[in-house]
């Protein structure tokens, strides 16, 4: 399983955990993050199969290096006990919980997956979590639903869910889903944790789901949350640094280690002093730059 840590998180792609072909095969398309479903992709009469299918390919697939996350059945179902179980004993990197509502749930999902990893000899804590928020309850709740649990390494936003409650639909500016999306990105980056945004259906709409992930790449969002394989180059190629904001990021790389070099706690380039949030955007943009191979191994910037 992949390390969960500080990390890009661009693309988590959605994968039906009923389906034996796109379960075996999701480490092939480079998503950050996989996230096999096994709640509203799935009948209630496949249910107890596709969770042994999941599990059985956290045993035997190759994932790579990607996030692995699995969306079980909520706690209101007779799923969701046998779901825990079951993810935490295949060694899933992160279980996230539908419907979220209240920091209760959180909690109380904590409290399972902890007696699940004491049961099967799991490490405590490697189990991580995330929660959807998928009601006008939960995205009120946002900020207390992104502390609730040392484990959370991220929320997401679920719009169709959403949408319904608050007795409206989707629309093309995605002007419904402002003050959400607001919510859920302010509860993340006040908790520390990452921010993914809700789906794009719409396949045949390029324009429109390029027009998406500008905003919410533009809002800070992480990443996106994906139905299609196809999509992720796609999400790839917005979170792109330029040219300008690579060259940038290694003179605020080369400044930090000159001050090491010299023992200094001051960063300083071209005789200003580097704060902080200066230096983490750097980062950032170093690690965006080598997830798109705009970079070599020494940071220079590849000529395309």
């Amino acid at each position: 399983m992949a390390e969960t840590k500080e990390r890009l998180r661009r693309t988590m792609m959605f994968v039906p955990g009923n389906n034996p072909a796109m379960v075996k095969d999701a480490g092939i398309y480079g998503a950050d993050s996989i996230m096999f479903d096994l709640e509203d992709a799935v009948s209630m009469a496949e249910k107890d199969a596709a969770r042994d299918l999941v599990y059985e390919a956290l045993q035997t697939q190759d994932y790579g290096d990607a996030e692995l996350v699995v969306r079980i059945n909520g706690d209101d179902t007779p799923y969701y006990h046998n779901d825990i179980k079951a993810m935490v004993k295949a060694g899933i990197d992160v279980i996230r919980l539908p419907k979220t509502e209240t920091a209760d749930m959180i909690k109380t999902l904590e409290k399972d997956v902890l007696a699940a990893e004491k049961e099967f000899g799991r490490k405590e804590g490697a189990t991580h979590l995330m929660a959807a928020i998928e009601s006008a309850k939960g995205v009120l709740n946002a900020p207390a639903i992104a502390a609730a649990s040392d484990r959370m390494i991220g929320i997401a936003l679920s719009a169709e869910d959403y949408t319904t409650d608050m007795k409206t639909h989707r629309y093309p500016d995605g002007a419904e889903l402002q003050f959400a999306r607001n919510m859920v990105l302010h509860a993340a980056r006040a908790a520390g944790i990452a921010a993914f945004d809700t789906v794009f259906t719409n396949m045949d709409d390029t324009e429109g789901f390029y027009r998406e992930t500008n905003y919410i790449h533009q809002l800070g969002f992480d990443g996106k949350s994906l139905v299609n394989p196809r999509q992720i180059a796609m999400v790839n190629k917005v979170y792109e640094p330029t040219e300008k904001e690579v060259e940038n990021a290694k003179n605020v790389i080369n400044a930090i280690k000159e001050a090491r070099m010299k023992g200094s706690g001051v960063i300083s380039m071209n005789g200003q002093m580097v704060d902080r949030p200066v230096v983490l955007r750097a980062q950032r943009v170093m690690m965006l730059a080598k997830a798109s191979h705009l970079v070599d191994e020494e940071g220079n910037y590849i000529e395309k």
